[in-house]
């Protein structure tokens, strides 16, 4: 079992961000640690501060060292895939060869409570406010797919063109390339069928939300449906690591505990931890004491 945590950029200061991670970093059972990529608050106060994912995580591989570190999970909506290879290669060789890339499809037509969260999309405002648009799952699944096989080319290749269905590029070139060869590890984020597909062709980790929006019994019966993909074309399940996040309780770490037992037993082997604001001193210690070092 491996544990990282995450810091979700909302309604927070960088200053407190960067005071768990620095501590998180002096900390090795902490392996990993993580943001998000939302530009609206997504609960509290709509006007509240959010700050943008790729350019914070950036500031936060330049003042820490050993903290492997990424988005939970990026948005393919929010950039260009072959922005985003340029941003992931530079921001990998910034870290000195510690960044995860994770991806999701993004904003796509969902309805009310989808993955846990109550209420409507929360995207639909989200990407009004920012000129985007949402599509369909079918395209936002096509758009992903599009997306990988461009970060790949764009990690390993010194010149090349794309001609997809939904991305066209000529004559692209991206220099430096990521520090990690043949590219940073991709971990897709995501629970539909289709979604478990692309992890099964293309992702090293898979991860999905897990309490309180998801029951464990939906990870575990989501895990079940990724041996499944695996099998039908063939790859070894054991090739992709299980992730799953876990909003922790400070008044209750038992009951959080308890919910990391039950992870474990469903199939899940990469807890990631997540914090609510405010962060109390040692939020980071506090993990290690009372939850990563208390599971047996």
């Amino acid at each position: 079992m491996r544990f990282g945590l995450k810091t979700t950029p909302m309604h927070v200061s960088y200053d407190e961000i960067l005071r768990v991670w620095q501590e998180a970093d002096g900390l090795p059972q902490i392996e990993d640690a993580w943001l998000w990529d939302h530009l609206l608050p997504l609960a509290g106060p709509a006007d509240g501060p959010v700050h943008e994912g790729w350019t914070l995580l950036t500031a936060l591989a330049a003042q820490t060292e050993r903290l492997r570190l990424g988005l939970l999970v990026s948005s393919n909506r929010l950039r260009h895939p072959a922005m985003l290879g340029k941003i992931s290669s530079t921001l990998d060789v910034v870290s000195r060869g510690r960044l995860v890339v994770g991806l999701g499809a993004g904003g796509t037509h969902q309805p009310a409570g989808a993955g846990g969260i109550p209420g409507e999309n929360p995207a639909i405002a989200e990407y009004a406010a920012y000129g985007l648009t949402l599509v369909p799952p079918a395209e936002g699944l096509g758009r992903l797919a599009e997306s990988i096989e461009i970060l790949k080319l764009m990690w390993t290749r010194d010149r090349f063109d794309f001609d997809g269905r939904y991305y066209t590029l000529t004559g692209t070139r991206n220099e430096p390339k990521p520090v990690q060869r043949p590219g940073p590890p991709l971990l897709i984020g995501g629970w539909g069928t289709r979604m478990l597909r692309l992890v099964a062709e293309h992702a090293d980790a898979w991860n999905i939300p897990g309490p309180p929006h998801n029951s464990v019994e939906f990870v575990a019966e989501r895990n079940r449906v990724l041996d499944r993909q695996c099998a039908e074309i063939g790859r070894d399940p054991r090739e992709i690591e299980r992730s799953v996040q876990l909003i922790v309780s400070y008044d209750d770490p038992a009951s959080s505990r308890e919910l990391v037992r039950r992870l474990a037993d469903a199939g899940m082997d990469h807890i990631v931890l997540s914090l609510r604001a405010p962060y109390p001193p040692g939020a980071a210690r506090w993990l290690v004491d009372e939850i990563t070092t208390a599971v047996p």
